[in-house]
């Protein structure tokens, strides 16, 4: 939302050049788009489908749909193989920590480590599921090596659903310490809060057998361990 047109050149236009390079070079590629929950915008119900209405509720929503688009369409008319999922916070060692850019469990993971109050906006009864990357990254490689999927898009997803007060209480909870604290919504983040979401992640469970595997609470486990060693090496240390 600071800088729209630079999430539009790397969401958007981004895609369409490397479609048209793969339609003039490549076309016997495949292409598995990492696509967002952000464009499904606050749910009218939940779990949330694919069938769901789309409605984004920020730039970055709407330019990542154009961009998925973009590729469904050039399965449909070029014949590029290519179909879209949409994940649902992805997190795990490699994410980004040093802000809230992508993520705001990478910066509640940085806070933990620097010894500073996990900040959570409003009262903390959002809920919100998760997929930890190894998760994500089994889901992208079953797409990538089924053909019947092409022309699809499909939600990623998880059956252990968590309120952002439980999952600030849970991080505490293993083993280095910190604490949690509600404040606020600011209200740049309020103008584009979805509210409660979750997926139905059920049609890609059906057509290629998926199931995260990896539990919440091992997930973040483990991501705290990774950057309790490595947590210097993700920072901007000139700032």
């Amino acid at each position: 939302m600071i800088d729209p047109q630079t999430d539009l050149d790397i969401n958007t236009k981004a895609q369409l050049s490397i479609l048209e390079a793969c339609r003039q070079h490549n076309p016997e590629v495949k292409i598995v788009f990492a696509s967002t929950r952000q464009l499904y915008g606050k749910p009218s119900y939940l779990p949330v489908d694919e069938k769901h209405p789309i409605r984004p509720v920020d730039v970055n929503g709407i330019n990542k749909l154009a961009g998925e688009w973009y590729h469904l369409l050039y399965n449909n008319v070029y014949g590029i193989r290519a179909c879209a999922l949409r994940l649902t916070n992805t997190y795990g060692p490699g994410m980004r920590v040093k802000d809230a850019r992508q993520t705001f469990l990478g910066i509640w993971i940085r806070q933990i480590l620097e010894e500073k109050p996990i900040e959570v906006f409003g009262d903390g009864q959002q809920f919100r599921d998760f997929n930890y990357i190894d998760d994500c990254v089994d889901a992208l490689l079953l797409a990538g090596i089924n053909d019947r999927v092409n022309g699809n898009v499909y939600n990623l997803g998880s059956l252990e659903v968590i309120n952002l007060k439980d999952l600030a209480e849970m991080i505490v909870n293993l083993g280095y310490g910190g604490s949690f604290k509600l404040i606020p919504f600011p209200p740049e983040r309020k103008a584009i809060d979805i509210g409660d979401y979750y997926s139905d992640f059920s049609s890609i469970q059906h057509d290629l057998n998926w199931s995260p595997r990896v539990g919440l609470h091992e997930g973040l486990k483990t991501t705290l361990s990774f950057y309790n060693k490595h947590l210097y090496h993700y920072l901007d240390i000139t700032t």
